[in-house]
């Protein structure tokens, strides 16, 4: 997926505190900003190969372990990358840190302050 260079596109989730202030950090940057929240906006499986293939991680590594979710159905099962990219689809709440695009990179925004690494 690539994005203008002029803009951050950020993956968030609403309810997580940090995530909110990953946005924050992201508007203060004084770049367009489009955020996408987990609950209010739909991914596609293209979408996320797209941003996996850009952040060169697998599905997995974006998953919280310790989510009650990802514990009950997830845990100690081995799915094909479609299979992964569903679950990213479909349970975009177990995606542990927010994820900031600009251009051709993207990363994993692990703290607030990391956005500051790609605008």
């Amino acid at each position: 997926m690539k994005v203008h260079s002029r803009e951050l596109l950020l993956f968030y989730n609403p309810q997580s505190s940090a995530d909110r202030k990953t946005l924050a950090h992201a508007r203060g940057t004084g770049q367009k900003v489009i955020s996408y929240d987990h609950k209010n906006s739909r991914s596609t499986t293209t979408i996320w190969r797209s941003i996996l293939s850009t952040m060169n991680k697998h599905p997995k590594e974006l998953l919280n372990k310790a989510h009650p979710y990802y514990q009950a159905n997830i845990k100690g099962k081995e799915f094909d990358m479609h299979g992964w990219l569903n679950i990213l689809q479909r349970n975009p709440d177990l995606i542990r840190h927010p994820i900031a695009i600009k251009g051709s990179k993207a990363i994993f925004c692990e703290t607030p302050t990391d956005v500051y690494k790609i605008a």
